[in-house]
Order: C-alpha cells, then structure tokens, then sequence
C-alpha cells in the first residue's frame, strides 16, 4: 500500500479583499442561511435534535434555529461567509445589490 500524503490545506489569499458595509452586512444573512442548507441536509439524512452530538444515534445540539445557535457556531457560519464573499471579490466578480 502507497504512503499517505499528508493534507496541506491551501486557500486562496482574501487578505487583501477589504469588503465594504453594504457586502458585509449580507454575512448574516448568508451564515444564517448556511446553516439552514446545513439542517435540511442533516433532517433528510435522519439527524434529530439532540442534547449531545452522537454520530452513532445521529443526534446533534446544533438542529436548532440559527439564532439559538452558541455563539462559536454562529462565528463559523460567519466565517465561512465572509471568506466566501471575499473569495468571490478576489477572483474578479462584483458582488452588489441589483437596482
């Protein structure tokens, strides 16, 4: 049997991206949104809520709505936005509201 790489991960650099007031504000609604996507998958697969997160009883705390989210998962969520939004500015789209 070969040799096991080791993973590396590489995003691309979005350091530079500085997003303004009006992009951010939709990190919300994007995180929220995120974790929406995330439970209906999660439902369909036949997760329930949970007090603990078992894999073995496909139980999890976090099948709850966003706002009842701890905050650590919330912050993920929004993480995960803004690097979206700065990934697509860094790649040359423009991300802004239609008129």
């Amino acid at each position: 049997m070969g040799r096991k790489k080791t993973y590396k991960p590489q995003p691309i650099d979005t350091s530079a991206v500085v997003l303004d007031a009006e992009i951010l504000a939709l990190t919300e609604t994007l995180a929220r949104n995120t974790h929406d996507v995330w439970a209906l998958r999660k439902l369909a697969e036949g997760w329930k809520p949970g007090k603990t997160l078992s894999n073995e009883d496909m139980t999890t705390p976090h099948l709850v709505p966003y706002e009842d989210l701890p905050d650590d998962i919330k912050q993920y969520d929004r993480s995960t936005a803004v690097e979206t939004l700065k990934l697509i500015i860094a790649l040359g789209y423009e991300v802004r509201k239609a008129e």
